[in-house]
Formats: C-alpha cells, sequence, structure tokens
C-alpha cells in the first residue's frame, strides 16, 4: 500500500483552513474571487468565500466546453427500465441548459426564485437543475412519486415560482402516474406555483390542465426554433444553489440550504482526492436525483471535475436479475462505483457465489464505495471477495453535502478496518461526547460532533428558519454541530458509526448499539441482512428484536435459524444483550433511498399509532412486520 497524505492534508485542513480552502478553490472559475475565504462573522456560525462571485453551472458545464471537453461524453442514461441508453456530451449538455434556462426565463423565473422538481430518473432532470444553476434560480428536488400531502408541505415552505414534473415514472413492473399526485398536491397548497412544465413520456401520457401546464417538448422546440439561449447569472457564493428536504419530516419540513460557492469547492476537491477519480474517466453513482447523494455525485462534482457520469433508471437485482449492476460497469468502463450497503445486501441474497459477477469484464473497475446506510462488515467482506477491488464504507448526511467521513483513495488509502468509515475528511474535526458535551475516551460510546465551523459546503441553515436550524443542529453541544449519530473513535483515530443516538437502546441500564448487534446477526452464513431495535420491555425498559431476510436457496427452517443467530448474540455480547427475539421475514421495510424504516418498526413493535412513511418503497413490507410481531411480542 502506498504512502497515504491523509494525515498532512487534514492537519493542514484544521490549522489553516482558509489556506488549505482557498487553495482548493483554485479548481473553480469565480467571476469574482472571494473577499474573505471565511468570514466568522455571518450566519449561524460564518460563511464560506464571502464576497465571491460565480456560476455554478458555468463550472459544470461551459468551461469544459470552451476548454477541449465539448466532444466528451458528460452524461450517461442507462435505464434497462425502458430499454434505452443515452448519451450527452458535454456540448449537447450545455445546449440542452441553454434551451430549458431560456425557458424558464420566459415563464418569469429570475435569480433566486424557487422552482421544484418532481421528476423520475432521466436526463431532463439534470438539465432541469443544471437551468436552474445557470439563471440563479434555487432548485428543489423532491422524489419524483412522493406522496401528494408531503409534496403540497415542500410546495408551501419553498413556494415555488414553476414545477417541473413527468406524466410518469417507471417501476420493474408498473408505472407511476405523477400527474394525479402533483395535481393534488397543488389543490392540497396554499402557494400556487406560476405554472407546470410536464416531461410527456412515452409509457404513460397524461392530461394537461389548461393554462397552467405546458408541455416540455413543445416549449423546448419553441425555444429552439426561436435561437433562444439562457447566458449565466453571477450569483454569489453564498447564494443558495439548492434546498433540498430531508426525507421523513413532519409538519413544517427541514428544508437543507445548500450555497454555491462552498459546494462546488468541497464537491470538486472531492472527486479526485477522496474518489480517485481523474478527469475525463467515467465514473457511476447509483443514487436517485431526489437524494443528496444523487446531487452530489450523479450532477454536481463529476460534472465539475470533467468526468463521465453515468445516471441509472433501474434496480440492484431484478431489471433484469443481479447482474445488472456489473453490466453497466462494464458496458460504460466505469472506474469507480458508489452505491447504498442496502443494494449490496440485496445482491448478495439473490446471487450469494457471485455468479454474475464473473460473467462481466470489470477490468476498468477499481473501486467501490459504499454510504447511506451501515456497511456491515460480512458485506463489505463478500463484496472485497467477490470484486477483488478495494470497498470503502464512507460516511455523510443530507447536512453535510459530501463526506464526513472516509478513505481518501486519491491522497493515498489507509489500511480498511470492517465496521468503520476510516477518518474525518479534511474540514471535519469530528470528536465523540457525553451529554455534557464533553469529548469521550477512545473506544468510549458517545453522541458524534462535528467542531465548528464546518468545513465548505455543509449546511449554512435550513431555509427560512435559522432558530430551528439552531435547535435541531448547534444547540446540544455548544461549539459542535450534532449529527445525531451515535459511535466512537478508536485508538487510531478512526470513526465508528454505530446508529443514530436513538437506535443506542437501554437494556436494563446497560447502553447497547444495536449495529453492533446486526453486525453480529449478519456475520451468519444464511442472513443476507437484518435490522436490530429495541422494543419496549416492562422489566427491563427496552430489549432487542432482530429482523433477518434470508439469503435465497437457504433450505433450512426459519425457526432453526432465529435460534442460532440468538444464541449468536449471546455468545458474542453476552447475557446482558438480553437477546431473545429474532423473526424471519421475506424483506425489510425501506425508503427508496435504501434506509431500513427502524423508528416505524419500533412503533409497530411497540403498539403505538404509526403513519405510512412517505418515502417508502414498499408498503407491503410494512405488513409482514405487523403480521410476522403477532403472538411474538
Amino acid at each position: 500500500m502506498t504512502t497515504s497524505r491523509y494525515h498532512e492534508v487534514h492537519a493542514q485542513s484544521l490549522s489553516d483552513p482558509e489556506a488549505f480552502w482557498g487553495e482548493a478553490a483554485k479548481a473553480i472559475d469565480w467571476i469574482v474571487p472571494a473577499e474573505k475565504v471565511f468570514d466568522p462573522t455571518l450566519g449561524l456560525y460564518g460563511r464560506w468565500f464571502a464576497g465571491g462571485v460565480l456560476n455554478t453551472c458555468y463550472n459544470a458545464l461551459d468551461r469544459h466546453v470552451v476548454r477541449g471537453r465539448a466532444d466528451q461524453v458528460a452524461l450517461i442514461h442507462d435505464s434497462p427500465l425502458t430499454n434505452e441508453i443515452r448519451k450527452f456530451t458535454y456540448a449537447e449538455l450545455l445546449h440542452e441548459t441553454q434551451v430549458l434556462g431560456a425557458v424558464l426565463q420566459e415563464h418569469g423565473v429570475g435569480k433566486g426564485d424557487r422552482v421544484i422538481l418532481y421528476m423520475p430518473m432521466v436526463p431532463e432532470a439534470v438539465v432541469a437543475m443544471l437551468a436552474c444553476a445557470r439563471i440563479g434560480a434555487v432548485h428543489s428536488v423532491v422524489f419524483g412519486g412522493f406522496a401528494a400531502k408531503e409534496l403540497a408541505t415542500r410546495i408551501d415552505d419553498a413556494r415555488p415560482k414553476l414545477i417541473l414534473s413527468a406524466s410518469c415514472g417507471i417501476e420493474p413492473g408498473r408505472i407511476v402516474q405523477y400527474k394525479p399526485l402533483l395535481d393534488e398536491a397543488i389543490a392540497l397548497s396554499s402557494a400556487k406555483p406560476g405554472g407546470c412544465i410536464i416531461l410527456q413520456r412515452p409509457q404513460q401520457r397524461c392530461e394537461l390542465i389548461e393554462g397552467r401546464d405546458h408541455d416540455w417538448a413543445e416549449l423546448r422546440s419553441a425555444a429552439i426554433a426561436a435561437k433562444k439561449s439562457a447566458e449565466c447569472v453571477p450569483v454569489q457564493a453564498t447564494d443558495p444553489l439548492y434546498i433540498l428536504y430531508t426525507s421523513g419530516t413532519t409538519g413544517k419540513p427541514k428544508g437543507v440550504v445548500r450555497d454555491n460557492g462552498g459546494h462546488a469547492v468541497a464537491l470538486a476537491w472531492s472527486m479526485e482526492n477522496l474518489y480517485g477519480v481523474k478527469p475525463g474517466e467515467v465514473w457511476w453513482c447509483g443514487s436517485d436525483i431526489g437524494w443528496v447523494v444523487g446531487h452530489s455525485y450523479i450532477i454536481y462534482a463529476p460534472l465539475f471535475h470533467g468526468a463521465t457520469s453515468i445516471m441509472y433508471e433501474g434496480k440492484p437485482v431484478g431489471t433484469p436479475d443481479a447482474g445488472a449492476f456489473w453490466r453497466v460497469i462494464s458496458e460504460h468502463k466505469a472506474v469507480a462505483f458508489f452505491t447504498a450497503p442496502t443494494a449490496f445486501r440485496a445482491i448478495r441474497k439473490d446471487d450469494p457465489e457471485g455468479h454474475f459477477i464473473r460473467k462481466y469484464d470489470l477490468s476498468h473497475f477499481r473501486t467501490l464505495f459504499l454510504a447511506g446506510e451501515r456497511a456491515d462488515p460480512p458485506t463489505v467482506d463478500w463484496a472485497e471477495k467477490q470484486l477483488k477491488v478495494p470497498v470503502i464504507d464512507h460516511w455523510w448526511q443530507t447536512e453535510t453535502g459530501w463526506c464526513i467521513a472516509g478513505n481518501p483513495v486519491g491522497l493515498g488509502m489507509l489500511p480498511v478496518k470492517h465496521g468503520s468509515p476510516t477518518v474525518p475528511m479534511p474540514g471535519y474535526k469530528v470528536e465523540v461526547v457525553d451529554e455534557a458535551a464533553k469529548p469521550v475516551p477512545a473506544g468510549t460510546m458517545g453522541s458524534i460532533v462535528i467542531k465548528l465551523p464546518m468545513p465548505p459546503a455543509c449546511l449554512p441553515t435550513l431555509w427560512e428558519q435559522d432558530a430551528r436550524c439552531k435547535e435541531a443542529y448547534f444547540n446540544e453541544f455548544p461549539g459542535y454541530y450534532k449529527t445525531s449519530d451515535a459511535g466512537y473513535l478508536d485508538e487510531d483515530g478512526y470513526v465508528y458509526v454505530m446508529g443514530r443516538t436513538d437506535d443506542i437502546i437501554n437494556v436494563a441500564g446497560h447502553r447497547l448499539s444495536t449495529g453492533g448487534m446486526e453486525e453480529i446477526l449478519a456475520s451468519h452464513p444464511d442472513v443476507a441482512e437484518c435490522a436490530v431495535l429495541g422494543i419496549k420491555d416492562n422489566i427491563k425498559g427496552e430489549v432487542p428484536c432482530g429482523f433477518l431476510v434470508l439469503k435465497a436457496g437457504v433450505s433450512r427452517s426459519n425457526a432453526e435459524i432465529e435460534k442460532e443467530v440468538v444464541a449468536l448474540v449471546r455468545d458474542k455480547l453476552g447475557p446482558v444483550a438480553a437477546f431473545k427475539l429474532a423473526i424471519a421475514v421475506t424483506r425489510l421495510p425501506k425508503t427508496r433511498s435504501g434506509k431500513i424504516l427502524r423508528g416505524t418498526i419500533k412503533k409497530i413493535a411497540d403498539g403505538e399509532t404509526w403513519t405510512m412513511p412517505a418515502t417508502i418503497e414498499d408498503p407491503k413490507s410494512l405488513d409482514e412486520i405487523g403480521v410476522a410481531l403477532k403472538g411474538r411480542v
């Protein structure tokens, strides 16, 4: 293993952050350079690149066209759901963005106006985001197919000038009509948009409401015929680029704000230094544009960097099989891939021996990155053995916009420790503290916090909710950002994220990590994936309950395996864990981004009132949990 420059780079970023990020900012084209790299007097904890002026879209597209990448492919849209692959060069993507930007301006959208995108995984969604950035508008992407009531709360919060949507989204075996959901959301909201631009997909067209709705293709054709083209609008580095609402919120939603300057600098820095990807190489982030990962690493970071980005409309299994990912990597010669551990657990469940992997040429493929849920060691171990490339777990949040802790491939990889996303990235001073905000010794579980100021790209505030932002993130541990994750640092400074702070359960006075128990369950040879959560107990307060999804082809009974995993936990953790209940189910309830809905499962187990989460992938999975729990708790 080559010597890593990580330690010196990270130390420099903390000892002289202005010099560090000032140097990183040279990778971005500025209209006016920042007066101050960091101004501690602005905002809730200071602002990055105050006084700087730039345009995010120019940095993603125009400059590459000007400097020789016009004919390089910028975006590959690969959709096994429609059997279609579309490729756009930097010049073509720029042209589409200029045209749509002009269309938005024709509809009265200007600098600072909000535009909501309610879109499927299609290239037009990327164009729409870049077009908003081009004209200085603030985009807010809401996951396509999101429930009408949830969409309505976001319309009321963002008060968009326009909504861009499509007639439908496509899921394996079904078409999701977006228009009825959009119509209902607008009916429910008090902040009515000035209009809607609708992309009619051939798989399911929709009726347009006269006077309010406009056909995307017709507007595009008219703008091209009239030679309309939007120029880049200069914006302040501290102006908002987008609002992204955190999933699963109730009441007034929490709109995480991302600025233009810090976002561009941190994301451009991360592509080569963290992910080890060079300009011109093919990169794939297997997320959705509805999530922060999709914003950062399908669209912005790879395009800032001059790479080729893959956008995938499909699933890890079932479109058509558990070899879907390997087909995409092989066909498009991707050098690195970023996805959720959940996706790998699904592949491992269907193809435990990795037969599909060997059907494809993966010789170009160098690195697999995992994030979104904790990457349990058995899944990482399986992926390493099957792929024979480094498997890098890394940890971040919607609020940060990019990686908090990872393994910096571009700076020279550090030794991998299974169960840890490795070390804090430059700009992040990560500490673990007790309830009094005092740092705890290495190996001691506590709340994971980030010392202020946060590095560039992290949230400066919530949309029009400064007080709520302070309350949610900064008040509990003064001088720190609260991640709401629990875990510990080891003696080498490696971060271990063991779950959300509310996933640490208190069993008869003992604080136990559900993540630690999941690790043990996942080590059983027949278990594909699992979730452990604390459920109410009259004597001990809480006791752990484990849910198991078994690998395909397991011939032994559920009861047998349930008994074995209970014995395994008792053997590894001792009777103090009070782990007596394991239940095998066919699937775990998850959000569309792959997060297991532990809070909802817990409410069902505790007999509390619960509502169907807006972000759920498969509502029937919760019914199965309810049936499985009957008579068991």
